[in-house]
């Protein structure tokens, strides 16, 4: 039997997929296994987990898969695997796990960070980025380590993205892919490789350039390919090609086969996203970097809102016991019944307007910001509660928009809408009137394996280039019109209530910052 067929690992916050791709982009078969979740212990806001959790999770996805029967392990040709980002694992000497991987979640900070040379200090004042430099070396996870572990920093042989974590664990080398290079490391993400030896960035941070994975970029192989330990436990050939992918936010931009400059691609996930593809570095928001996109060369301008379709799952537990337990009756998501729950409620949910920023940001919205509800009447239920989160939600997508047209200088033509909560038809009908475009679901629901699939496709030469394999294995399912008269409701709203929201707010949550220290 021809290996012909090509298998995405994605390994996710709630639950790690096995997938199995064609090539020309059809899903021949799936499983999933989900995680327990993250543990935010011994304190608050810190967010940890067991990388072999991580590691059982992908074994147990690959031989879910064999059970099935639906594909053999000897059709497989070549593999790719896309995590979540920033979450690190710190391993010694002998590749032995030190510490549970600080997850992208996590909320702890470095008080103590390494202190800048003279010159860096005078630079970074001159061009009004010290808060910046400072929010970073906060942020960082090897700078907290070193301060209050420093033991297990000094044993740290290497500090490693859970993807550079993974691709030891498959093929016996210390390699990462420059597109899953995303957090606080000293990565230069305009030239896409580790900073210079020059680059402030060595001074800020406390980790060292042997401590960190050798990068490749996307489409590249990992090393000889699968170890006989890493193979036999996948249940899949020693020496299986293993092609470097990227962080899954960059594969769910190129599975959506938003490569077109002028293409938006939406990512309805626990963050939520707006990001477009460029062939030049372009920064949108002044000193934030654009990211590695999931192909050599090009980048993705990436404004997200934190506390993105988390706020689904929020609103399910706070006021969706009814359907919880609905759901559980008729053995369905909970998920799924929301839609109903809120189909007369009409576009604008009669004034009432969320801002959701539920987690401080960085600029806009900057660290004192919280998230806020107006225009409540007595007419309102917890229906229009749940349609205000989506279109809340939208609404912060849509500025991200602006923001991306205005340093590009040209507007965005095409909207193309991935993640969980694309499956919602209504929140892609909100999409399409807040922004005033069609909005397009893709054929395929696990856009970010695909994206991985296609960076194997690319590697093994199924495809000559990136645009051959987009066009060859993505294709586009559902699309949503815009609606005339929502689209005008949509628009008052957010030009007149929406965006002045936050600039009115502002000193009111500087004042709440100051008296209860909260966010800290």
């Amino acid at each position: 039997m021809q290996a012909e067929h090509l298998l995405a690992i994605d390994v996710g916050t709630q639950s790690t997929r096995a997938v199995v791709f064609s090539r020309s982009g059809e899903m021949l078969a799936r499983a999933q296994v989900a995680h327990d979740p993250v543990y935010l212990s011994p304190e608050p806001g810190w967010a940890e987990q067991d990388a072999m959790l991580y590691w059982r999770a992908i074994v147990s996805a690959c031989q879910q898969l064999w059970a099935e029967g639906l594909v053999k392990p000897t059709q497989i040709m070549a593999m790719s695997v896309t995590t979540l980002r920033d979450t690190m694992v710190c391993v010694d000497s002998a590749g032995a796990l030190l510490r549970p991987a600080m997850v992208w979640l996590d909320q702890r900070e470095c008080s103590t960070p390494p202190k800048l040379s003279t010159f860096w200090r005078m630079a970074f004042a001159a061009a009004g980025a010290t808060p910046l430099i400072a929010h970073m070396q906060r942020q960082a996870e090897c700078n907290w380590i070193a301060q209050h572990q420093a033991a297990l920093w000094q044993r740290t042989a290497k500090f490693l993205f859970l993807s550079g974590w993974i691709t030891q664990r498959l093929t016996g080398e210390y390699l990462d892919s420059t597109g899953s290079t995303v957090g606080f490391v000293p990565f230069d993400y305009k030239r896409q490789q580790w900073a210079s030896e020059r680059d402030f960035k060595w001074q800020a941070l406390t980790v060292k350039p042997e401590q960190l994975a050798r990068l490749v970029q996307p489409g590249a192989r990992m090393g000889q390919g699968l170890t006989r330990e890493a193979a036999t436990a996948l249940g899949l050939a020693a020496s299986l090609p293993v092609i470097a992918a990227a962080a899954d936010k960059a594969c769910e931009v190129l599975g959506c086969g938003a490569l077109a400059a002028d293409t938006a691609q939406l990512s309805f996930g626990t963050t939520a996203t707006i990001n477009t593809t460029q062939s030049r570095y372009v920064e949108v928001q002044r000193l934030l970097p654009a990211y590695p996109a999931a192909m050599p060369g090009a980048w993705n301008t990436e404004i997200q809102i934190y506390r993105g379709f988390w706020m689904v799952s929020w609103f399910k537990r706070e006021f969706a016991h009814r359907e919880q337990a609905l759901a559980a009756e008729r053995g369905v998501a909970v998920e799924s019944l929301f839609d109903d729950l809120i189909k007369g409620v009409p576009a604008g949910s009669l004034g009432l307007t969320l801002q959701p920023y539920w987690s401080p940001g960085l600029r806009n919205p900057g660290p004192e910001a919280k998230g806020a509800i107006i225009g409540f009447g007595d007419v309102h239920t917890r229906a229009h509660l749940y349609r205000a989160i989506l279109e809340g939600l939208v609404y912060g997508l849509r500025a991200g928009r602006e923001q991306i047209e205005k340093k590009l200088g040209k507007k965005l033509q095409r909207l193309v809408v991935a993640g969980g909560g694309a499956q919602s038809d209504t929140a892609m009908q909100i999409t399409a009137d807040v922004f005033n475009l069609p909005a397009e679901r893709p054929a395929v629901s696990e856009t970010s394996a695909l994206g991985a699939a296609i960076n194997a496709a690319v590697g093994m030469g199924l495809h000559p280039d990136y645009p051959s394999a987009v066009a060859a294995m993505c294709h586009s399912g559902k699309t949503f019109t815009p609606r005339a008269e929502a689209v005008a409701t949509y628009d008052a709203l957010y030009r007149e209530v929406y965006t002045p929201l936050y600039p009115r707010l502002k000193p009111l949550y500087e004042r709440i910052r100051k008296i209860t220290g909260y966010p800290a």
